[in-house]
């Protein structure tokens, strides 16, 4: 508010002193000159009633020769007051016009407002410091899930954008630089409902002063920050960023884990995604010889992962010396010859993952022209070429901005989702079959609500308050439903983390201990339901014993006399 205000007073302060100025003399001369009363007699005006003259006549609002009427030099006198002050005024709106089009002004006001708004959250929210293809996913599934997004982009068409969008919650933003410290502070890291910090845009040193400048000046602050270079994610690792996403490791061994493991890629997809959303059926990868076109970063990811899995793979590169591929085929792969020297004809799958979408999609006509048979990777990177690639029956669409939303949705929604979905990793396929079984019986086919509790006082206050009088309540519990405890909710507990300690799918008689933390999975009915359940004592009682305790004092005493008797 101060900079508006010294923004106006520079602006203005020529305008201003012209105005004083002007009212000044045209003061001063009336005061001086000697007029006459209604009588003849001598009279001087005074101060006020001068500036009182000048102060109606110079706004041209009105003329009056008051308290008497003016002699010839008094009249003069007013002839030149008149185009002296009107003069300055006329010149003082012309400048107040010029000021409300200033483009620094409107933007000092728009990021004064931004700023009092995000002090105003009450709320946790977290800072997304760009409003790129990936970064808007990401804001649509956190508003979807309820939680609060503020957004720093650089880009005044992307904030354009986000104001045409439909959200639940009011999206604060501003069109700045995240790099800048000022503007990281207005857009509220230091307030304390900041949850995180995001920065997902497509520059890796952008992301990574973003991710410098928070950790020195808030440094327990979670971080997630995009890097596809090595060097950049170990600089932000050295300064303790918490979870480096590289879009391209992360499909690599999502592809591998479709290959053997199909059942912990559709849990990792299901958890993470938009709540209410349908996922398409799982492609399965074959095992084989597969044709990799382009060995940029993509393209390495892929080979090291089919590599580790004993897949073999050809390797398509159109600038070996700049790539580092040392025992590859040259040209794009949009060629035929190309294509035929890979020896298609006897491959079981090709990736086309150069950075240009048109080759990618001129690499995937070719090749099925030679081979119909071919199991496809296509990656796109472009999410408005999403209709070209509509034309093409690839059984897997790579999109780098999609893996990344998963990605941090993992993390953001809950630590205790990200560490469940690692827990995941390591279990065998058919125990992720088992649990997608089960998890479907429960709380049906559409993707659903993923969030943690910790029993306290402040998250669970009926739990805590029961356990203090040695009540056990266990996981059951909270899975049946409040208004009849002899039906269940469609809920699933997916972890418990006592301790230090993880455990997958716990025990339904486990009794709760407090400071638990528990991943539930869940309808969104069965959530708002369970919210009842964790924060009335009447409600969890009635769940324990069966007993539907009287809200009111009189009626419990009168219950306990029946009772006795």
């Amino acid at each position: 508010m101060d900079s508006i205000l010294f923004l106006i007073l520079r602006r203005l302060r020529l305008p201003i002193n012209l105005i004083i100025i002007s009212f000044a003399i045209s003061v001063l001369g009336f005061t001086l000159i000697p007029g006459v009363d209604a009588e003849g007699n001598p009279w001087q005006m005074s101060v006020f009633d001068a500036f009182y003259v000048v102060s109606y006549t110079a706004t041209t609002i009105g003329f009056g020769e008051i308290p008497y009427a003016f002699n010839h030099a008094q009249r003069l006198w007013m002839i030149f007051s008149i185009f002296m002050t009107v003069t300055a005024w006329f010149y003082a709106i012309g400048r107040i016009i010029a000021l409300l089009q200033d483009d620094g002004l409107r933007r000092a006001i728009i990021t004064n407002r931004f700023a009092n708004v995000v002090q105003a959250l009450q709320e946790p929210f977290y800072i997304l410091c760009s409003y790129g293809e990936s970064a808007s996913l990401l804001t649509k599934a956190l508003d979807e899930k309820g939680m609060r997004v503020v957004v720093i982009e650089t880009l005044q068409e992307r904030i354009d954008q986000l104001e045409l969008s439909n959200s639940h919650n009011a999206i604060p933003h501003l069109c700045a630089d995240a790099k800048l410290p000022e503007n990281l502070i207005r857009a509220g890291i230091l307030h304390r409902f900041c949850s995180g910090v995001v920065t997902l845009t497509d520059n890796d040193e952008a992301n990574l002063a973003i991710a410098v400048a928070v950790k020195l000046m808030a440094p327990d602050l979670p971080v997630l920050a995009r890097a596809e270079r090595n060097d950049i994610a170990a600089n932000m690792a050295s300064f303790g960023t918490d979870h480096i996403i590289n879009p391209y490791t992360l499909f690599g061994e999502q592809l591998v884990m479709r290959v053997h493991a199909i059942g912990s890629f559709i849990l990792h997809e299901w958890l993470t995604d938009t709540p209410g959303d349908q996922l398409p059926p799982p492609e399965y990868p074959p095992r084989g010889r597969w044709i990799v076109c382009g060995y940029g970063r993509f393209g390495k990811s892929v080979v090291d992962n089919l590599t580790r899995e004993q897949i073999t793979t050809t390797i398509i590169e159109a600038d070996p010396e700049l790539t580092g591929c040392d025992n590859c085929i040259v040209g794009s792969g949009a060629e035929a010859r190309t294509l035929l020297e890979a020896d298609i004809m006897n491959a079981t799958g090709l990736v086309a993952g150069t950075d240009n979408d048109i080759n990618n999609l001129s690499i995937v006509m070719t090749a099925y022209e030679l081979n119909p048979n071919l199991f496809v990777v296509i990656r796109k990177n472009k999410r408005h070429n999403g209709e070209l690639f509509k034309r093409f029956n690839a059984n897997i669409t790579m999109q780098p901005t999609d893996i990344i939303a998963h990605e941090c949705l993992a993390h953001m929604v809950t630590p205790l989702l990200a560490q469940f979905l690692v827990l995941v990793r390591s279990q065998t396929n058919e125990w992720s079959n088992n649990l997608i079984s089960h998890l479907v019986a429960i709380v049906g086919e559409n993707v659903p609500e993923t969030w943690s509790i910790k029993v306290s006082k402040e998250e669970t206050y009926a739990i805590s308050e029961l356990t203090a009088r040695n009540v056990i309540v266990t996981l059951r519990h909270l899975t049946q439903d409040p208004t009849n405890r002899d039906e269940h909710l469609a809920l699933v507990p997916l972890m418990l983390s006592r301790n230090n300690q993880n455990t997958l799918i716990p025990n339904l008689d486990t009794p709760l201990m407090e400071g638990d933390q528990i991943l539930l999975c869940a309808t969104p009915e069965a959530k708002s339901a369970l919210f009842n359940t964790l924060n009335n004592n009447k409600t969890l009682s009635y769940i324990i014993d069966g007993i539907d305790m009287p809200n009111s004092f009189v009626w419990r005493w009168l219950k306990s006399i029946t009772t006795k008797i």
